[in-house]
């Protein structure tokens, strides 16, 4: 009978794919941006959605990894651009429509803080898809699942590692909206909000032109 408990070496196994993947989820990047411009244009509630859909968009990554098609996504270059151009092509999408912001008055700017929330569904759709259709995530996650987890380690525990990693994805950005969207904070960004479109817009279309350049190697 197979047995689920878990061993000093699984133990060990799983802090090390939680360091890592701390490092990769706290670095700077498409995710972090295009939450963060969520809960500053639209609120904590929207940001909280947008953390959401980047969390359980982990699990696409997961569960090709676990699948073995990390491997053919890594050694096919025509797969490998399609899903960089298609990411690069959504990151620009986005931060040319944050670049065409224009300013406000303070009647305007009140009224943009506290109108309700955006629909929930376009919210987590935004993070799901940033998130899913990023080819460095693609690489990160299976050079982890090939690289740092034992092929011997039980399916269920690899599974159990990728339910965490999206639980942990989802909380850091979650924590993230909680900051960046309080109503004080986005007053302060909101005084200045046309510019700090245009900054995330342009920070997003260098993300999407540094994917659409990256390499398969």
């Amino acid at each position: 009978m197979m047995s689920l408990s878990m061993t000093p070496q699984l133990w060990t196994e799983f802090a090390t794919v939680a360091v890592f993947h701390l490092l990769a989820v706290m670095s700077p990047g498409p995710d972090f941006a295009i939450v963060v411009k969520q809960s500053v244009t639209h609120g904590r509630q929207t940001g909280m959605v947008t953390a959401m859909g980047v969390g359980l968009a982990i699990l696409i990554h997961v569960t090709y990894s676990l699948l073995g098609i990390g491997l053919l996504i890594k050694n096919s270059q025509w797969l490998f651009s399609l899903m960089k151009y298609l990411a690069a092509a959504y990151l620009v999408y986005i931060g040319f429509k944050a670049i065409r912001a224009k300013a406000g008055s303070s009647e305007k700017i009140d009224q943009e803080v506290n109108k309700p929330i955006p629909t929930k569904h376009s919210a987590f759709w935004i993070g799901f898809l940033t998130n899913g259709l990023n080819p460095k995530a693609t690489l990160f996650f299976f050079s982890l699942f090939a690289v740092v987890i034992n092929p011997q380690t039980p399916l269920w525990a690899q599974a159990g590692y990728g339910l965490y990693m999206s639980l942990a994805t989802a909380c850091w950005f979650i924590l993230v909206a909680t900051i960046f969207g309080h109503k004080r904070v986005r007053v302060a960004f909101e005084r200045m909000g046309h510019w700090f479109d245009r900054v995330m817009g342009a920070a997003l279309i260098l993300l999407g032109i540094k994917i659409a350049t990256a390499s398969l190697n």
